[in-house]
């Protein structure tokens, strides 16, 4: 839903946009990961994606 939002403003200003997904729970094998394994894994993604641009 973020990402849809971000996307309507971007193309309303003319602009680029990108956005970063992430699955934490899989419906189909049942496995959850912890908030805070979440929360660890998730930040080490966002720097990642962060430093490669």
């Amino acid at each position: 839903m973020e990402a849809a939002g971000l996307y309507t403003i971007a193309a309303k200003y003319k602009v680029q946009a990108l956005a970063i997904l992430t699955i934490s729970d899989s419906l189909v094998s049942k496995k959850e990961i912890s908030s805070k394994d979440r929360e660890n894994t998730f930040k080490s993604m966002m720097d990642i994606a962060l430093h490669t641009f």
